[in-house]
């Protein structure tokens, strides 16, 4: 590593590392929070846009990005992006596409032999699609070093005993196959449910809903306190109301009641909430305001592009 690669913030003893491939104008706010109507975007365009909202096109912004955390001396990368290649007929926007996420790692001093854990909060595809790399005709775990850490609940919904999520869309079925499958043929699947302990300062939690296996990652260090969603929010009007539920969320009660709890312990305890997909600094505070909650302050959880 030369002093020249980007280097994470401390969170207690933990280093936390953010990884952009892409950031930008995504989809139609309407679209992606049903619920959230355009009144609500326009009251709050004050601190709404441009880092999480084009008010020109009303379409959210969001990034597509992953993190790696360095804690008791493992390296953990956190939702590895959606990967090169895949063939994602369903979704445009992932279909073969290329936003070479190894390389951006490798630019921040990640290389893949170094990784000892990867974690997916969920088996979505533009969070597990980074498992695999191709080797000729096969893909291989593209962290040949590391284990990987699955909701076991997610891996059954979307796995072949379940008929691949029962078979609704074709491209829960190529995921699974490209991105899953092979790290169980190579022995490097942790399965796990309800609680799982990484070391003394990180936790896997379940929040499901948005998946039946959707999960938290709880840092806890020093004074220090972040939770990684996943998810749990894809834009933060969500946080304004916590009722509201994205476009992709399988269970949207299970989901609301989710993201109600996680908020709510975030603003009791002053937890650093850090999203999969928020743009601009990334990741926010909270506090509450009657039964909604509003962002108390923007922070920055590392950089590396």
């Amino acid at each position: 590593m030369t002093d020249e690669q980007p280097r994470g913030v401390l969170l207690g003893e933990v280093e936390v590392l953010r990884v952009v491939e892409w950031s930008g104008p995504f989809a139609p706010a309407g679209e992606l929070v049903p619920t959230a109507p355009r009144e609500e975007w326009e009251r709050n365009r004050a601190w709404l846009a441009p880092d999480h909202w084009e008010p020109g096109s009303d379409r959210a912004v969001m990034a597509l990005q992953c993190w790696v955390l360095r804690s008791n001396g493992r390296t953990i990368v956190v939702d590895p992006g959606v990967g090169d290649g895949r063939e994602r007929p369903g979704t445009p926007a992932f279909h073969h596409r290329r936003g070479d996420l190894p390389g951006r790692l490798e630019a921040a001093g990640v290389r893949p032999q170094d990784v000892d854990l990867v974690v997916n909060t969920h088996l979505h595809a533009d969070h597990a699609g980074g498992n695999t790399t191709a080797a000729g005709e096969e893909w291989v775990p593209a962290f040949p070093n590391a284990r990987y850490l699955l909701p076991a609940a997610d891996d059954f919904h979307y796995g072949p005993r379940n008929g691949y999520a029962r078979g609704l869309r074709e491209d829960d079925r190529l995921l699974y196959e490209d991105s899953v499958a092979p790290l169980h043929r190579a022995g490097r699947v942790v399965l796990w449910d309800t609680v799982h302990r990484i070391d003394e300062h990180l936790t896997l939690e379940e929040a499901p809903g948005h998946t039946p296996g959707s999960s938290v990652l709880r840092l806890v260090s020093g004074d220090d306190r972040a939770v990684f969603v996943g998810d749990l929010l894809h834009s933060p009007v969500q946080i304004l109301d916590p009722a509201r539920n994205s476009c992709f969320c399988l269970d949207p009660e299970l989901a609301a009641a989710s993201r109600r709890r996680i908020l709510e312990r975030a603003a009791d305890e002053r937890e650093l909430l850090v999203p999969a997909h928020f743009g601009g600094a990334g990741a926010v505070e909270v506090r509450r305001e009657g039964s909604r909650f509003v962002p108390r302050a923007w922070g920055v959880a590392g950089t590396g592009r």
